[in-house]
């Protein structure tokens, strides 16, 4: 073996290595969560750095006791129904746009666009108010249209999209209005199925965003039966202390729904990322 040939098997080591080291430290929150969760209350606050594992036995019984004290199938319906409508709003509304802004040619659409992207620019927070006393004048407060208000249509889906139709050659167009397609099946046939990891990424980003999701579902849902996973975490902590066992069995429940998700799509979440070249 030469000494080119030993100097890239070391460097494929070495970078194995630090990929390894690098995910079992992205892993530690999540042992750490686990480890909380079947710990007592006194084990969880102790300051004994090697207070790693339970030392009176592992607890499970956090988990039926969290499960009894929330109703987690109404928070994981909740969530998992905003999370639907909002990426099937986002992706259809985005892809729509995205077309316009992309491929056709009307009266305004610099201006327009460039709405679009000062959107972009200004922090979600702004739109809280009016977004909140246009739920309320519908009367939709504490509903999952509510929820999924805010996603119904979104700037960055849009510019994401836009790009994504901006990349696609001309002749494809060209050869359908030549046969005589018009613009909706230029649309529908032929570019939008060409956007489809565009749309993924979009999905992706769009379901993430939402599962996340904190001061909205808080403001728009009061009732404990509307609200999400992330509300319902929330207001489990306490004004002077707090149960970090039943905390952690709460939190650990609150992320299968993700965790399970991204297992069945695994393949379409790592796509999605590669090919918008963006990061979550």
């Amino acid at each position: 073996m030469d000494s080119a040939e030993k100097r890239s098997r070391r460097n494929k080591i070495l970078t194995h290595v630090v990929l390894i080291i690098m995910a079992i430290i992205m892993l530690v929150p999540f042992a750490w969560m686990i480890l909380t969760a079947v710990k007592t209350n006194q084990e969880s606050i102790s300051v004994n750095p090697f207070y790693i594992l339970p030392a009176h036995g592992w607890h499970w019984e956090n988990f039926g006791t969290v499960w009894k004290s929330y109703n987690f199938l109404v928070l994981y319906k909740n969530t998992l129904l905003m999370i639907f409508f909002r990426v099937v709003c986002a992706c259809l509304t985005a892809t729509m746009a995205g077309y316009a802004f992309g491929r056709l040619k009307f009266p305004g659409k610099n201006i327009l666009f460039s709405l679009v992207l000062i959107q972009m620019m200004v922090p979600a927070q702004i739109f809280i108010i009016p977004q909140y006393l246009m739920v309320s004048k519908m009367g939709m407060l504490n509903t999952t249209f509510g929820l999924v208000f805010p996603g119904l249509v979104t700037a960055f889906g849009t510019y994401l999209l836009k790009t994504g139709y901006q990349g696609l050659p001309k002749d494809l167009e060209e050869a359908a209005s030549i046969d005589g397609a018009n613009v909706g099946q230029r649309f529908l046939r032929i570019m939008m199925p060409l956007t489809r990891s565009s749309m993924v990424s979009l999905g992706i980003f769009t379901a993430v965003f939402a599962f996340k999701d904190l001061m909205w579902p808080m403001i728009v849902c009061t009732n404990a039966n509307t609200t999400t996973l992330s509300a319902g975490l929330a207001k489990m902590q306490g004004q002077y202390s707090s149960e970090y066992p039943t905390m952690m069995a709460a939190a650990t429940l609150a992320v299968l729904p993700m965790v399970i998700i991204y297992i069945i799509f695994q393949k379409q979440f790592v796509e999605g990322i590669a090919t918008s070249g963006g990061k979550l």
